[in-house]
């Protein structure tokens, strides 16, 4: 049966519980490592508490029973009853991918499929697995008048708190697992039902006494929180389904404390105060908007641009003064929106980096190695479609750097490392980019080994092999087909997926560098621009047309010098700083006419230096134009998908420009690339 996605209600349970389930991962890996932290536990307890209210609203069955379970298990070691271990988190995790599956489905439009029976039967048994709480002293009488419930719902209260479901076997014994509380919560759960707070050498009154002002509840002798009247309503609330439960109705009117004269008159001044800011709820600060409203505005301010850029050119040739003032300030009020825009569509790359625990833990357990995931710069921001297209190309870098870097542990100790391998993912902002690095600290890659297995794959011939230096073997690795694996596994050694992750990146206009040392570790390094939608670029006149080259590939620019040309292998290099770089022709490319130069023709042409990866290129075009800013366009019917071009954008001028994209340009051109 669909399930109707335009219910708001709907809606915002996707969004909350789409929160919660993101940092359920991370919470649960961390759990593991400290799992005496009392604070993670109530975390983790309250995120499955919250989903499973939200599912039960909007009638989502199956979510609220693998939930209600999930909740019985850490409700268990709230109480101190159960450790944390490697096996229950196993089963926990499980329970959580079946979760994310049954929320995709539902965001989807799908009914949720029912969790298998023998997840739920684990957790039941995890949940059952924990030594029995002493018994409960006898049950006083409550004294009647506000806020008395009946002895039915009493029970499901004591139920619910222990974890058990409202259908608990009522038969079970005072020797029982799960179904009793402590002294010390019963008196608290009596406190909370009837106003009173804990007086230390003051005993609790009797049915016969009259009720005493309330005083602020002090923590159980448990270590368990204590639950507060909007809890407790809640709670009620949640065992009767969605109306009030009988006998309520007295104490929801009386529960605002300023109502209750005799109670005002002894309330202490800190009570007073949340009182008071309880009655002032503040504003809210935040909106929610539809992404595709974010993306017509940034199209929007891309036309913007676009026509600054034209006013900018016709001004150069009025000459006015006034008009280039006003031409000026146009361009400085553009480019404030153009940020505040793009500000908006910024996501922290946390909500990349929140899979990767989950990712380290599970593989690391599956190669019985011992590896610490650090995250640094979880808050740094990038464009939304940045962060939605980084995430699988840094789920196979770090699958990579645990598979490949981190050695077993016997082998760390015998060389003197420590057990626990590391690995650190990190972000941070430079300028209009994002660095994005992955470090390990496992064995590092024998420059040696890379040259032999490219010569034994055929990717290299042994002579151009040997001349390669130590980065550019590190580089071999994001050859197609290229694995150093002798065993192929579920996780690697079928040579797939580095060439994929760079050619990724480099769609992305990003750049990745490698650096190793054998023994000690490798870094590989992602630089990406902030944002995809507007691309700083070098206008260039190539045949009589312009093109635009991504600004992130070019290094350097400078006149064409004739007399530091030469041929090696049958290839055209020119001396750059010492060192011979490959030198390629673009009309040769890019222009119908494509033809040879004479050396009078090249003497008057410019060289631009550009990079891709660690390896740089020389392009001989007819002149360079000078830096734009540009907006990306689709490419038509006719040039889609044709390699070299990453779209086309309207330049200054008003003329259609073709933007290049240098790794596929290469690819399928230049005969070495």
């Amino acid at each position: 049966m669909a399930i109707d996605l335009d219910d708001d209600i709907l809606q915002d349970f996707l969004v909350e519980a789409g929160e919660l389930m993101e940092q359920l991962g991370e919470q649960l890996v961390e759990l593991e490592q400290a799992p005496d932290d009392k604070d993670l536990l109530n975390a983790v307890f309250r995120a499955f508490h919250t989903i499973k209210g939200g599912a039960g609203f909007v009638n989502l069955v199956p979510m609220v029973e693998l939930c209600h379970r999930a909740e019985d298990v850490f409700n268990l070691l709230r109480q101190g009853e159960r450790q944390v271990d490697a096996d229950l988190m196993d089963a926990v995790l499980r329970a959580l991918a079946v979760l994310n599956d049954q929320f995709d489905a539902v965001r989807a439009g799908q009914d949720p499929m029912a969790a298998d029976a023998a997840l739920l039967g684990q957790l039941e048994a995890l949940a059952a697995g924990g030594v029995a709480a002493p018994a409960p002293a006898a049950v006083p009488p409550a004294p009647a008048g506000e806020g008395d419930i009946t002895d039915e719902e009493f029970e499901q209260l004591l139920d619910a708190m222990a974890g058990e479901s409202p259908a608990a076997d009522a038969t079970a014994t005072a020797g029982g697992k799960g179904d009793e509380i402590t002294d010390d919560e019963f008196e608290a759960l009596l406190d909370q039902m009837h106003g009173k707070g804990r007086h230390g050498g003051v005993p609790k009154a009797g049915p016969a006494d009259p009720p005493a002002a309330s005083a602020p509840p002090a923590a159980g002798k448990g270590g368990d929180e204590h639950i507060t009247e909007d809890e407790f309503e809640s709670l009620l609330d949640e065992l009767h389904g969605s109306g009030k439960a009988p006998g309520k109705a007295a104490a929801s009117a009386a529960k605002p404390a300023a109502s209750a004269p005799a109670a005002s008159a002894k309330e202490p001044a800190p009570a007073a105060a949340v009182a008071d800011k309880a009655a002032k709820p503040a504003a809210e600060t935040s909106v929610r908007v539809d992404t595709r409203r974010l993306d017509e505005i940034m199209n929007l301010v891309g036309e913007l641009v676009l026509v600054r850029n034209r006013l900018a050119t016709l001004q150069q040739n009025i000459r006015d003064e006034e008009i280039a003032k006003t031409v000026a300030n146009l361009d400085m009020v553009t480019s404030d929106i153009q940020a505040a825009v793009m500000m908006t569509r910024m996501q922290p790359i946390k909500k990349v980096f929140g899979r990767f625990p989950r990712v380290v833990r599970d593989l690391a357990r599956s190669l019985k190695k011992e590896v610490n995931l650090t995250l640094i710069g979880e808050e740094t921001d990038l464009d939304k479609n940045l962060v939605e297209a980084l995430a699988d190309p840094l789920v196979h870098l770090v699958r990579n750097a645990v598979d490949h870097g981190i050695e077993m542990p016997e082998e760390r100790v015998a060389a003197g490392k420590p057990r626990l391998g590391e690995v650190i993912l990190s972000a941070s902002q430079e300028g209009d980019h994002i660095l994005i690095t992955i470090e390990d600290d496992g064995k590092g890659m024998d420059p040696e080994v890379l040259r032999n297995k490219a010569v034994e794959k055929g990717v290299l011939a042994p002579e151009q092999a040997a001349r390669l230096s130590d980065v550019e073997a590190y580089n071999l690795i994001f050859a197609p087909g290229f694995s150093t694996k002798t065993e192929i596994s579920d996780v690697s050694g079928r040579g797939v997926g580095m060439d994929v992750v760079k050619t990724r990146i480099n769609q992305l206009n990003g750049t990745v560098e490698i650096d190793s040392e054998k023994g000690r570790g490798s870094r590989l390094s992602i630089k990406l621009p902030l944002t995809l939608a507007i691309l700083p670029t070098l206008m260039i006149m190539v045949g009589g047309q312009h093109f635009a080259l991504p600004l992130s590939n070019v290094r350097e620019t400078y006149d064409l010098d004739l007399s530091k040309t030469s041929v090696v292998d049958d290839q055209e290099v020119l001396l750059v700083r010492g060192k011979p770089l490959p030198l390629f022709y673009l009309q040769r490319w890019l222009s119908r006419n494509g033809r040879s130069y004479g050396k009078k023709d090249r003497a008057s042409h410019q060289v631009v230096v550009v990079e891709v990866g660690t390896r740089a290129v020389c392009f001989v075009v007819d002149e360079l134009i000078g830096q734009e800013e540009v907006v990306i366009k689709p490419l038509g019917v006719f040039l889609h998908g044709k390699p070299g071009f990453a779209g086309a954008t309207i330049t200054g001028d008003g003329r259609i420009a073709l933007i290049i994209d240098v790794p596929s340009l290469l690819k399928a051109n230049a005969r070495r690339f």
